[in-house]
């Protein structure tokens, strides 16, 4: 478990300087670079990443069950992984509907991954893992809605512009990344297939 929490500190940490001292992360910009920052930036989130996966391995073989999820909240958890998906294909996608609506498709998309893999995961490590996402996203997400005045209000100007033809390529990409995902590479990574429980 502690190398979970601390790959969720360096991770969630690096995620969070804007949230909670967005003026000092433009500062060291400014005075280190943007090729520094990004730099250091990247290494931190890579190494917090990696003690992620390999925490949450461990932690799961001495696995601590707080409750016994009923086998329907696995289904509900890869339709709602449907919905994530066409929204990162959102995230991507120019002059498309849902991004010109939402603002901040992506860090939707996280808190309901997190909300999700909380519903169908019942281990204090999974509690820990996706209950530190979703609280990270929360404050993300009102922070960048107040931090991003400028980019909202671009947006908001440029959703006449955002139609089905930039819309239709985004739901189809993300369809289909969920189809392989969740039929297959979630088994291949994760080892574990939804939607048979």
């Amino acid at each position: 478990m502690t190398q979970l929490v601390l790959g969720l500190i360096l991770f969630l940490g690096t995620h969070s300087v804007r949230i909670f001292a967005n003026d000092w992360t433009n500062s060291q910009i400014e005075k280190r670079g943007p090729a520094v920052w990004k730099i250091s930036y990247t290494l931190l989130s890579l190494i917090g990443f990696f003690l992620i996966i390999k925490g949450y391995a461990l932690a799961q073989e001495s696995r601590i069950l707080v409750w016994s999820p009923p086998s329907w909240t696995g289904h509900l958890t890869g339709l709602l992984m449907l919905l994530c998906f066409i929204l990162l294909a959102s995230s991507k996608r120019p002059k498309n509907i849902i991004f010109a609506k939402l603002k901040h498709p992506m860090i939707i998309a996280v808190k309901i991954w997190a909300l999700a893999h909380l519903l169908a995961n019942g281990s204090l490590a999974a509690m820990v893992l996706f209950g530190s996402f979703l609280i990270w996203a929360v404050l993300d997400f009102r922070s960048s809605r107040t931090r991003d005045e400028k980019i909202v209000a671009s947006n908001q100007s440029s959703a006449s512009i955002a139609n089905w033809q930039g819309t239709i390529p985004a739901i189809v990409i993300g369809v289909s990344a969920w189809l392989i995902f969740a039929f297959y590479l979630h088994r291949v990574l994760i080892g574990v297939q939804p939607f048979m429980k």
